[in-house]
């Protein structure tokens, strides 16, 4: 019995040894479990993403837009010669490039052959002029010749009733009787071949004023034919290329230099039917109607004009005025030519700050309207796709739709869809949630900025 217990009793210690720890680690976890302090709750702050806003305000807003176009001069004289002859002398300035003032003799032609026509045909109209004070001498004599007929006539009707008396009472020989009759016979003819003759005198006359007349016009012509042997400027011009030397023969029509115009040039640039829509308020929009004279259209838009040229760092401006709108729009961009004119380009000189306006020049035209109040102007990175965001009373971001008017390079004036005083967002929020939380920060340089951009002061070199 004694080696049984012993036996029983060191199983149960071997078993006690494995699961006391077992139990111990046990009731130790328990213990932790029960006595360990329960975490705190804590509140956890939202995320505000940081964002330039401007708030909303009207300005005055001045609709301007902008395309380019090349220089042009308003008039290009294109010398001719009218008559063919050889050259006898040339303006000693004649040359691409060169300035010659109104009226100057720029090339003689020999005017040799036009001097002998000339001097021809007025020895042809002495003649006929002679021709014509000889009829009226001729018709004078005839008046006087046809009175002594007629009244010789007279007095031989008066003896043949006297004879004829006479016969009757046999006093003279029958013979007496048929001379008298004979007599007056002959008076008749002659008064008829003189009465024959006045009137063929008007017809002469006609066919000597006939031969007069063509050849006081072919004087005429002649005459200018000699004028056309000295070629004069018309105007101030400057010379474009000259295709002429003393010496050398020219034929008619035959093409001597190009000449432009200096008292003004065109600059044609082509806009989009907006643009040009867009520098009408909307109330007179209406007015726009097919028919309008250019009087009418220059005076329903009402623009100031300005020529610009940018050439790297040179920036110069010539003020100019709206004369036409071209009549056709181009068949590929469909866009309309507005004609810009720039009055005495070479009183505007100034050196090293304004050139001179020359044909080819590439550049801008601005046309601004007249100013319009309250108009709500924002930036148009502001815009996305018709909508802008907003902040609401909680600085939460709201997505608002707006209705834009104008689109004018960095600025969209805005119709409908905001109310003074809101805060628009101008950064780009990358994502922007609605209902996000954000911490506004106010770009206070940017209202003066587009305030002066607004009414085209910032485009001004």
């Amino acid at each position: 019995m004694t080696t049984k217990s012993s036996r029983f009793f060191a199983r149960l210690f071997r078993i006690a040894l494995r699961t006391l720890p077992v139990a111990l680690a046990l009731a130790v976890v328990i213990g932790l479990v029960k006595t360990r302090r329960r975490p705190q709750p804590t509140d956890v702050a939202e995320h505000r993403q940081a964002a330039r806003v401007i708030a909303v305000a009207r300005l005055p807003f001045r609709p301007m837009q902008r395309a380019y176009g090349v220089v042009t001069p308003r008039r290009i004289w294109l010398a001719v010669a009218e008559v063919k002859g050889r050259v006898v002398a040339v303006h000693e300035q004649l040359l691409p490039g060169a300035i010659i003032d109104a009226g100057e003799v720029l090339v003689k032609i020999d005017p040799v052959d036009y001097e002998l026509a000339v001097a021809a045909l007025q020895a042809s109209l002495s003649e006929l002029t002679a021709r014509q004070q000889e009829l009226v001498a001729e018709e004078r004599n005839l008046q006087a010749s046809l009175a002594i007929e007629e009244r010789s006539l007279t007095l031989a009707k008066k003896s043949l009733e006297r004879v004829r008396g006479l016969s009757e009472q046999s006093v003279v020989p029958p013979d007496q009787m048929d001379r008298e009759e004979r007599q007056v016979l002959l008076q008749d003819q002659a008064i008829q071949r003189l009465n024959s003759q006045l009137a063929l005198l008007p017809a002469r006359q006609a066919a000597i004023n006939a031969g007069i007349a063509a050849a006081e016009a072919n004087l005429q012509r002649a005459r200018i034919d000699l004028e056309r042997t000295i070629i004069r400027t018309p105007y101030q011009c400057r010379l474009g290329d000259v295709n002429i030397e003393v010496g050398q023969v020219l034929q008619v029509n035959q093409q001597l230099f190009a000449a432009h115009g200096t008292d003004q040039v065109d600059v044609e640039a082509r806009f989009r039917p907006e643009q040009l829509r867009d520098l009408l308020p909307l109330d007179k929009r209406q007015q726009l109607q097919p028919g309008l004279t250019m009087t009418a259209l220059r005076e329903l838009f009402d623009l100031s004009v300005t020529v610009r040229l940018d050439s790297g760092n040179w920036h110069a401006s010539w003020p100019a005025r709206f004369d036409r709108i071209r009549e056709t729009a181009d068949p590929q961009t469909r866009d309309i030519g507005v004609v810009a004119v720039v009055d005495n380009p070479f009183a505007q000189v100034i050196p090293g700050v304004r050139p001179l306006l020359i044909k080819g020049m590439f550049c801008a035209v601005e046309l601004m309207a007249p100013v319009q109040a309250n108009a709500m102007v924002l930036p148009a990175s502001a815009v996305h796709n018709g909508h802008v965001f907003v902040l609401d009373a909680d600085s939460r971001l709201r997505q608002r739709p707006v209705e834009v008017a104008i689109l004018q390079g960095d600025l969209a004036v805005i119709s409908d869809g905001l109310q003074e005083n809101e805060l628009v967002v101008l950064s780009d929020l990358s994502p922007a949630i609605d209902g996000m939380l954000i911490d506004p920060v106010h770009d206070h340089a940017l209202p003066a900025r587009l305030r002066d951009q607004a009414v085209g002061e910032e485009a001004r070199p």
